[in-house]
C-alpha cells in the first residue's frame, strides 16, 4: 500500500510516498508529483523508515509517572487546569506547542486558549526560528505574506542567501537552486554568513560579515540603490510610502563604510551591490541568521526595504523569501499560534478582530491581550505567574536559550502537563501528566510550506498503544473543561472550520483566505492534492505569488518603508567572554534529535557535538583539533569536541543545537545560549551569544562500541548513540579505575558472561584495547588512552557485520588499526550510501576530478545531493594541492 503524505522535517515541504508492505515493513521515496521536491528528499528524509520503531515511545498516560487511564489523565488535565484559572484567573495557565503539530491540532489549541480559556498565553517553539519574519512582514505588507514560491529561484538571475546553510538546512531547495544555476550561466549566488558554510561552495561570492551587521551591510545597499537607475520609481510612487524617511536614515553611507562597519572589503562588498543594481530578478533568502537576533525584524525589513525600492516583488524570479525552519511553522501561523496573534491572520489587539472571531467560534471570552511570548513564558513560569502549563509536541528544556532556567522552571511549577509521542525526554522528565500522541506515519492532517502551499500527512501506520491525535487530545480537555464547540467528528471536520474562518467576512481584506476549500467534503478532503493559499472562488486552484496587483493589506493598500537604525547585539563579547558563539543546525539531525537520532545512518555524518573555531582562535585558547573544550557563558556551559578550520570567522565559534542529555552529558548547547530577544518578535538572539572557552583535559579518553545497548554513565563528559550494527559511546573522564579490565567488562556489561577476551595493555603509556568475542562475532570492544588519539571508529563498527573475526581482525584490534580486516572508510561524507571521507579522498587521488566523477564512482551525491558541496570542497582541495605542487 503506497500513501502520499509530507515530510515532517523542515520548512520545504517535500512529498512523500510511504510504502508498506505485506509484511508491514515500510519504504519511502519521493513523490515526483509534489511540486516542493518532484520526487528528491534529503538524507533526513530519505531515513524516515529508520525512525518509525516503537522503541522509546510513550504509548499510555502516565500521571505523576505511574500508568493511568485516559480517563483519569484528561480529568487531571482538566481539573487542574480549571482549579488554576477559577482561582488565578485565565492568564495563570499557558500553553506552549509546535511547528511539528499539524494545522488542525493548532487550530483547536488556539481556539481553546484564545476563544474559551480566554488567555493569549499560547506560543510556539516557531518563536524560535520566524517570528522575526512574521513581524517584518506585517510591517512592510500589513500582513504576514510571504510573496514568492519557488519557482522564483529557478528564474532569477541573482540569488543572495542570507544567514542560510540552505545546502545542509534546506537541501531540496539548494539543490534546485544549483540546477537552475546550471541551466542559467549567468545566474548568480552570493552568501552573507559569518562562516565559510557548506552553501558556499555552489556561490560565487561569500560575504563573511562581521556578526550581528545584516542590517549595515543592507542599509548600505539601500543607500546604493537610491542613487542607481535600479529604483523603480513609478512602483515607488503608487504602491509604497515612507521611502523618504528611510533613505534619510541611510544618507551618506558608503560603501567603504559599510565594508569597514561589517568587516568586509571593498571591493566584495561593491561587487554585491553592483549585482543587485544590475539584475533586475533578484531572490533575497533569509532564515535564522537573519531572525535570530534582538534586532531580526529590523533586518528583515532592511532586506525588504531594497526589494520595494526596485520593485522586485510580486513579479517573477524577484523577491525577499524566508526560509521557514520546521515542517508547519506557516501552518502555526495560518491559525494565530503565536501569543499575539487571532487565527485566520487576524490581529488579536483589534477589537474589530476579536470580535469577528469571537462570533465565529461562538467563544464566551477572548483573550484581549497579547500574551506572553515563549522566553517571558517561562520567566512567569519560573516566577509563579504561571502555575499550570501544557507543552505539545516540542522539547523547550533542550531548544530555548538559557536552558538550565527552563528547566528549573518546570520543577516549580503546580501542574506541567506534556503531549509528546516519545517517552523520556529532558522535558517529560518534569511533566505530572504524559498524554502519548501519534507520530509521523499515524497522523492524518495538514501542513503548510514556506511558500504557503498546504498539503496533506496522511496516516499509513497503525495507531500504537493508546496514543491519540493532538487535535482529539485538546478537544476532550476542552469538553472536560465544559466548553462547547468542540466535538468534532474528524479532522476534516477540523480543517473545514479553519477554511470557514478564513473567508468569514473577510472580501479580499485579508491575506489568509482559503474559503474555497471549507465545502470539502470528507473524501474531497482526504484527496486533496497540494495548493498553494490564497485559495478562494477567484482562485481555486490557488496563487503562487502574491503581490502580483501591487496591492497589500496596509489601510492605504501600499506596502511600507520602514527606517532602520541598526543595533549592536544585545550582550557584547568582552575581556571574560571574548568569542561569538552562533549555534545551528547540521546537515543529518532535526531538533532535539528525538526522531534522527535513532538512526544511525543520520548519526554517522557528525556523531558529537562540536565546536568550530579559528585557527588563530584556538591557538590562543590552547585548544587542538579533535581536542575537547569547555564553553562557558553568563547562562551556563558545555563540552564539546574542537573543529579548528579557516572556514570560521574570526572571534566566532559554531556549535550544533541537536544533542540533549539522552544523547550527551554536558552536550545542550542552548544551556549557553544568550536569552536576549528582539522587542518587537520576541524571538532569541541564538546566533550571538558571547563565550569563552578553555580546553577541557580529563585524564582519560575512552570509546566503546557494543552489540548490546551500553550503559552510560551518569556524570562527565560522554556522547552516545547507534553506529552501524552496533552501539557507540564516547566518554572521557577525571577519575581512572583500579582496573581498566574490570571497568570494560563492567561497561560491556559482560562480568558473568562466557567470552574471549582479546587484550592490549600499555600501563605505562595509559593505553588499554579489549575486545569481547562471543560465538566468533565481535561482540564489543573498549579502547582508552589518556588523550584524544584513538583509532577510527569507522573501520571498527564494520567489524560487527562480520559473521565470524578473521585472524587479521584479531590483529587489527589488538594493533588498533585495520590490517587487512577491512578498509578505514574514514568519517561518513554521503550519509545516504554510506561512503566516507577516505573512498572520496582514495577516488580523487585516483584522477577522480569532479562531483558527478566521485558520483559515478562511488554513487556519493547522486540521491538527495546534500554532500555535494562537502565532495566538492575535498574535489577543490586536492586540486589546489596539484597546483601547489606543479608550481
Amino acid at each position: 500500500m503506497a500513501v502520499k503524505t509530507t515530510c515532517p522535517y523542515c520548512g520545504v515541504g517535500c512529498g512523500v510516498i510511504a510504502t508498506r508492505d505485506a509484511a508491514g515493513e515500510v519504504s519511502v521515496e519521493g513523490d515526483r508529483q509534489h511540486p516542493a521536491n518532484f520526487g528528491r528528499l534529503c538524507s533526513k528524509g530519505s531515513a524516515l523508515a529508520e525512525t518509525i520503531g516503537l522503541d522509546g515511545r510513550l504509548l499510555e498516560p502516565l500521571v505523576d509517572g505511574q500508568p493511568a487511564t485516559w480517563d483519569a489523565a484528561l480529568d487531571r488535565v482538566a481539573d487542574g487546569f480549571a482549579r488554576v484559572i477559577r482561582e488565578h484567573g485565565p492568564d495563570a495557565v499557558a500553553f506552549y506547542v509546535s511547528g511539528q503539530l499539524l494545522t488542525e491540532d493548532y487550530y483547536v489549541i488556539n481556539k481553546l486558549a484564545k476563544g474559551f480559556v480566554g488567555t493569549a498565553n499560547i506560543d510556539t517553539n516557531s518563536r524560535l526560528c520566524m517570528a522575526s519574519s512574521v513581524a517584518g512582514h506585517k510591517r512592510a505588507f500589513g500582513s504576514d505574506t510571504v510573496p514568492g514560491c519557488y519557482e522564483d529561484l529557478e528564474q532569477a538571475d541573482l540569488l543572495v542567501l542570507v544567514g542560510s546553510n540552505a545546502a545542509w538546512c534546506h537541501p531540496i531547495l539548494h539543490q534546485r537552486m544549483l540546477a537552475a544555476k546550471e541551466k542559467n550561466p549567468a545566474c548568480k549566488i552570493v552568501v552573507i554568513d559569518p562562516r565559510r558554510t557548506a552553501t558556499c561552495e555552489g556561490a560565487d561570492l561569500h560575504l563573511p560579515l562581521r556578526s550581528g551587521s545584516d542590517a549595515v551591510l543592507f542599509n548600505g545597499l539601500f543607500a546604493f540603490l537610491a542613487g542607481s537607475k535600479a529604483v523603480d520609481r513609478e512602483f515607488v510612487g503608487n504602491s509604497t510610502t515612507g521611502v523618504v524617511e528611510a533613505l534619510k536614515q541611510v544618507a551618506g553611507q558608503t560603501v567603504a563604510q559599510t565594508a569597514a562597519t561589517c568587516g568586509l572589503s571593498e571591493g566584495a562588498v561593491g561587487l554585491f551591490f553592483d549585482w543587485f543594481a544590475r539584475t533586475e530578478r533578484v531572490v533575497t533568502l533569509y532564515s535564522q541568521g537573519i531572525n535570530q537576533s534582538s534586532s531580526g525584524v529590523d533586518k528583515v525589513n532592511a532586506i525588504v526595504n531594497c526589494h520595494l525600492l526596485t520593485g522586485r516583488i510580486g513579479r517573477p524570479g524577484m523577491g525577499p523569501f524566508s526560509l521557514t525552519g520546521q515542517p508547519n511553522a506557516m501552518g502555526g501561523r495560518e491559525v494565530g499560534g503565536l501569543a499575539n496573534q487571532l487565527a485566520a491572520h487576524m490581529e488579536l489587539e483589534n477589537p474589530a478582530h476579536r470580535e469577528l472571531v469571537r462570533r465565529f467560534w461562538r467563544a464566551p471570552v477572548m483573550a484581549e491581550k497579547g500574551g506572553l511570548k515563549a522566553v517571558d513564558m517561562f520567566d512567569a513560569i519560573a516566577d509563579g505567574r504561571i502555575k499550570a502549563v501544557w507543552i505539545i509536541s516540542t522539547n523547550p528544556v533542550v531548544s530555548l536559550p538559557d536552558a538550565d532556567r527552563v528547566r528549573a522552571a518546570l520543577d516549580k511549577c503546580e501542574l506541567v502537563v506534556v503531549s509528546d509521542c516519545v517517552r523520556d525526554t529532558d522535558t517529560t522528565r518534569h511533566a505530572d501528566v504524559l498524554l502519548p500522541a501519534l507520530a509521523w506515519g499515524e497522523k492524518d492532517g495538514t501542513v503548510t510550506n514556506s511558500e504557503r502551499r498546504i498539503s496533506r500527512q496522511r496516516r499509513f501506520l497503525e495507531v500504537p498503544g493508546e496514543a491519540r491525535a493532538d487535535w482529539r487530545i485538546i478537544c476532550d480537555v476542552a469538553t472536560r473543561m465544559g466548553y462547547s464547540g468542540f466535538a468534532y467528528g474528524s479532522v476534516a471536520e477540523v480543517f473545514r472550520e479553519h477554511a470557514e474562518l478564513s473567508g468569514f467576512e473577510n472580501n479580499g481584506a485579508r491575506d489568509f483566505d482559503i474559503s474555497a476549500l471549507s465545502t470539502l467534503d470528507d473524501g474531497a478532503y482526504a484527496a486533496l492534492a497540494p495548493v498553494q493559499w490564497p485559495v478562494t472562488s477567484e482562485h481555486p486552484a490557488g496563487t503562487a505569488r502574491m503581490f502580483e496587483t501591487p496591492k497589500f493589506f496596509t489601510p492605504d493598500r501600499k506596502a511600507r518603508f520602514i527606517p532602520i537604525a541598526p543595533r549592536a547585539p544585545r550582550h557584547a563579547t568582552s575581556r571574560d567572554y571574548p568569542l561569538v558563539l552562533n549555534s545551528g543546525r547540521v546537515r543529518d539531525q532535526w531538533h532535539t534529535m528525538t526522531r534522527t537520532g535513532k538512526t544511525a545512518r543520520l548519526l554517522s555524518h557528525v556523531f558529537e557535538p562540536y565546536a568550530e573555531f579559528h585557527p588563530e582562535d584556538a591557538r590562543l585558547a590552547g585548544l587542538t583539533n579533535d581536542g575537547l573544550a569547555r564553553l562557558t557563558s553568563p547562562w551556563g556551559e558545555m563540552i564539546a569536541r574542537v573543529v579548528v578550520s579557516s572556514d570560521q570567522r574570526r572571534g566566532c565559534v559554531f556549535v550544533p543545537m541537536h544533542w540533549n542529555a539522552e544523547f550527551a552529558g554536558e552536550g545542550r548547547v542552548n544551556a549557553l545560549v544568550n536569552p536576549a530577544t528582539d522587542p518587537l518578535s520576541g524571538q532569541p538572539e541564538s546566533k550571538h551569544t558571547p563565550v569563552k572557552a578553555n580546553p577541557y583535559a580529563p585524564k582519560w579518553h575512552a570509546f566503546i562500541l557494543s552489540r548490546n545497548p551500553i550503559r552510560r554513565p551518569e556524570t562527565g563528559y560522554w556522547v552516545q548513540g547507534k553506529a552501524g550494527d552496533c552501539w557507540r559511546l564516547e566518554l572521557a573522564g577525571e577519575t581512572r579505575p583500579e582496573s581498566w579490565r574490570d571497568w570494560a567488562r563492567a561497561q560491556l556489561g559482560l562480568e558473568d558472561v562466557e567470552i574471549e577476551w582479546i587484550a592490549y595493555r600499555d600501563p605505562g603509556a595509559g593505553r588499554f584495547r579489549y575486545a569481547a568475542v562471543r560465538d566468533g562475532r565481535l561482540d564489543g570492544c573498549v579502547f582508552i588512552a589518556p588523550d584524544h588519539t584513538l583509532p577510527s571508529r569507522a573501520w571498527l563498527t564494520g567489524l560487527f557485520a562480520e559473521p565470524q573475526l578473521s585472524a587479521n581482525a584479531r590483529m587489527s584490534l589488538l594493533a588498533g588499526r585495520p590490517f587487512g580486516a577491512g578498509e578505514d572508510t574514514g568519517p561518513v561524507v554521503c550519509s545516504c550510501f554510506g561512503v566516507g571521507r577516505h573512498q572520496i579522498t582514495a577516488e580523487i587521488a585516483r584522477g577522480a576530478d569532479s562531483v558527478e566523477a566521485i558520483g559515478r564512482r562511488l554513487k556519493a551525491g547522486t540521491n538527495c545531493g546534500g554532500c555535494r558541496p562537502e565532495i566538492s570542497k575535498l574535489v577543490g582541495t586536492r586540486a589546489q594541492m596539484r597546483q601547489a605542487a606543479a608550481s
